[in-house]
């Protein structure tokens, strides 16, 4: 027995197209949320390092500002030795805040842009600090009180408003980047946003694609273990059951031509090879139940069409194939039970209904697919539709095959009404692509031998 066709099952290309362009999306969203970061970064960074120098340089100006106040204030007092006692510290404090700052420029963040003055106005204050600070010294030391509130009016005055030029114009470059940086931030908060979601419903759908392949394998491989099964039972089944069977009738049938004509144990043999028949047959059935159809590429309106030749009737009935809607793919395994479940029906039908009229209709729709046997026969009473015939499992036998697949099963019948037989199965469950719309049609199928689509006599 040939395995199942079950390539539909793998991973085609469109498949694998599919999972690289997820990929590529959590990928590129990755990338384009780090980027967002570091755009981030880089604003922050920029607006951080023109902060930093402004808090700098306004130290400065604040350092300066109490410097030259500080020593008009002792200039007033004309104390020489309380000038020369406390400008001295102050100059250092000035002095340290002046380090701070180039400390300050030194450990900037990459990139930021520093003020063309902010260095050479540090480096003025540090050349003409010590220098103007040491002739104010001079003049206080001969008493030219003067001359030293002019000096501290015409030198220092300069520094200062040097200093104040330099605030305005860091403050200047703060208050222009700031507002650009926060709509900046916000821009990448929004792609943030959307970035975000994005690339957690790839990475679910991904998560989704690999569990569905999983399934879809392991779906497979119960599939393939089912086929071997049934394939190892039907061949146990011939090989030691059947042909044991086989061979027991021909020693039969050579023992009964050995008898004498009118031997009394040879009618008695004679209903033992008609049994014996009978029990081959079934069991050749039987088999044929536990293996796939003869060819699995065949259409079940086919092989629906094929049943009464291989019952070899001899009666005259009306047989009808009838199809609906555009044939479509199967999986075999589900399409093996299927066409077991409608010949078991055709048989019951053929055999047992005395049915002159029999209709087979399968309809193949998009969300299902339906097969229904009807006869005009004897038709079944309520016990026999609950238990079936004695010792025969044919009603049980299909209702378990349609329970296994998922399919609802239906059967109504009366006394003298004749009986039909409804299966149908879900498009999930039957078609291997059940995508497309089918287009509808109704006709005898078009594969059924010329005297399955009409009355004829069976050979």
């Amino acid at each position: 027995m040939r395995v199942p066709d079950l390539r539909s099952l793998n991973i085609g290309p469109r498949l694998t197209l599919t999972f690289v362009a997820l990929l590529a999306l959590i990928l590129g969203g990755n990338a384009l949320l780090i980027w967002q970061f570091y755009s981030a970064r880089i604003e922050t960074d920029r607006l951080i390092g023109l902060s930093q120098q402004l808090i700098a340089v306004l130290r400065i100006q604040e350092s300066l500002l109490t410097f030259h106040q500080r020593l008009d204030d002792l200039a007033q007092s004309r104390n020489t030795a309380l000038l020369t006692a406390e400008a001295e510290p102050l100059r250092q404090t000035l002095q340290e805040q002046i380090a701070q700052a180039r400390n300050v420029l030194v450990h900037l963040p990459p990139g930021t842009l520093v003020d063309p003055a902010f260095i050479p106005t540090l480096d003025a204050i540090e050349v003409t600090l010590p220098s103007q600070l040491e002739a104010v010294f001079s003049l206080a030391r001969a008493s030219d009180w003067d001359a030293v509130h002019s000096r501290l009016a015409n030198e220092l005055k300069p520094l200062e408003t040097q200093t104040s030029a330099l605030v305005d114009r860091i403050d200047q470059g703060v208050s222009r980047d700031l507002q650009p940086t926060i709509t900046n931030a916000r821009i990448a908060q929004r792609r943030i946003l959307l970035i975000v979601p994005t690339t957690a419903c790839c990475t679910f759908l991904i998560a989704a694609f690999f569990g569905w392949t999983i399934t879809r394998r392991i779906l497979q491989l119960r599939m393939e273990e089912r086929v071997n099964e049934r394939t190892r039972i039907a061949r146990d089944l011939h090989d030691t059951l059947l042909q044991g069977l086989i061979s027991a009738g021909m020693q039969m049938d050579v023992a009964l031509d050995q008898l004498p004509a009118n031997s009394p144990a040879r009618p008695s043999f004679a209903r033992v090879l008609e049994l014996m028949a009978q029990v081959i047959e079934e069991g050749r059935n039987a088999i044929q139940g536990f293996r796939s159809t003869e060819s699995e590429t065949q259409e079940l309106a086919q092989a629906f069409s094929s049943v009464p030749q291989e019952l070899n009737l001899q009666e005259q009935i009306d047989f009808r194939v009838i199809t609906e809607g555009r044939p479509l793919s199967l999986f075999p395994l589900i399409r093996d039970d299927i066409y077991l479940i409608g010949r078991e029906a055709l048989v019951n039908a053929f055999r047992h209904a005395r049915a002159t009229a029999i209709e087979v209709e399968v309809e193949y729709s998009p969300n299902r697919l339906r097969v229904l046997v009807r006869d005009n026969g004897s038709g079944m009473d309520t016990e026999m539709l609950q238990g079936g015939r004695d010792r025969h499992w044919g009603l049980s036998g299909m209702g378990e095959r349609a329970k296994r697949i998922g399919a609802k099963f239906k059967v109504l019948s009366r006394p003298g009404a004749g009986t039909e037989v409804e299966l149908c199965v879900p498009a999930r469950v039957a078609f291997q692509s059940h995508g497309g719309n089918p287009v509808s049609r109704h006709a005898e199928s078009p594969v059924a031998p010329p005297e399955t689509a009409a009355t004829a006599k069976k050979q």
